[in-house]
């Protein structure tokens, strides 16, 4: 039972990852869920195409910026070369 325990505070504690992790999914198929929703609608393909890329490009910025503090290196959790002494 304490692994339940274990497994539940750790969820807990990742949350807002999985949240971040979901809205990144929605974010990432807007474009696909658009154009198919154009398409129930009967609009023309030039401007389903148009509309699909154009969200799918403002999604993917959203995703940059959700992410990006994966992509920058923190210089304080680098380990630091031993200097070499000169005699």
């Amino acid at each position: 039972m304490s692994w339940i325990k274990k497994e539940l505070a750790y969820l807990k504690d990742s949350l807002p990852q999985v949240f971040k992790g979901c809205l990144i999914v929605i974010l990432a198929t807007s474009g696909l869920g658009i154009a198919i929703l154009l398409r129930f609608l009967d609009f023309n393909g030039s401007i389903i195409a148009f509309v699909g890329i154009l969200i799918e490009a403002i999604a993917m910025i959203f995703c940059y910026f959700l992410v990006r503090k994966y992509f920058i290196e923190k210089e304080e959790s680098k380990p630091e070369k031993p200097q070499k002494k000169e005699l």
